[in-house]
């Protein structure tokens, strides 16, 4: 429920989207704020899923909000998901970006990626069993930099693509971003985006074709 959490969590919310599991174990900092629209001064020091489920629930009270102030990891990812009907990966280290991704190709839960550092954003979307996986975009041994400077327009703005996504899956409406990842550079105001293929021999999109769940 950070940078990207917060606004993607605010607009699926406004949408009417029936149920929303937030998930963070991370409680509210003073230098969140200039991002992580959901928080305010005086949540500073609370569990942010507490914080945000607060502001979702005035939003719109027919949304059901389930807070889980939990660390995502390898041990407990698979019950996490148990259930879920779209996974959106608003995570900021890859290890936990891998995890969620190796669990939701396991359960076939088609999952939205983003990531923000700087003014730089990109988004894709993968549907297991029918596209390529993160893990065909990144390599597994792919390592964090240390922290992560975000500019918070950018975190909304790859926030905004993500719920976009989301909605049109959920809808049908529209072409996903699949097997191809979105680029905002925000210090030129450019997008533009790069194919994935599936990377030969990968162990977690290569299992045996599914049907994905439809919307």
């Amino acid at each position: 429920m950070g940078g990207l959490g917060s606004p993607v969590a605010t607009y699926l919310a406004c949408a009417g989207v029936g149920k929303l599991t937030l998930v963070d174990f991370d409680r509210v900092d003073l230098s969140n704020l200039n991002r992580q629209i959901l928080h305010w001064e005086e949540d500073v020091g609370s569990h942010k899923v507490l914080s945000a489920g607060r502001k979702l629930r005035e939003l719109n009270h027919e949304t059901e909000i389930e807070p889980l102030a939990v660390r995502l990891d390898s041990d407990n990812a698979d019950g996490l998901l148990r259930g879920i009907d779209l996974a959106i990966d608003c995570l900021d280290t890859m290890e936990s970006r891998f995890i969620l991704n190796s669990a939701c190709f396991r359960q076939r839960i088609p999952f939205i990626h983003g990531g923000v550092t700087g003014m730089w954003g990109e988004v894709a979307t993968f549907l297991p069993g029918k596209t390529c996986c993160l893990e065909c975009a990144f390599n597994r041994g792919t390592k964090d930099k240390g922290p992560i400077p975000v500019f918070g327009p950018t975190a909304g703005t790859v926030a905004s693509l993500q719920a976009m996504e989301a909605i049109k899956f959920i809808s049908g409406v529209g072409r996903l971003l699949t097997d191809r990842m979105l680029y905002l550079n925000g210090e030129e105001m450019e997008f533009f985006s790069v194919v994935i293929h599936r990377k030969a021999g990968c162990d977690i999109c290569t299992l045996e074709e599914t049907t994905v769940p439809t919307p």
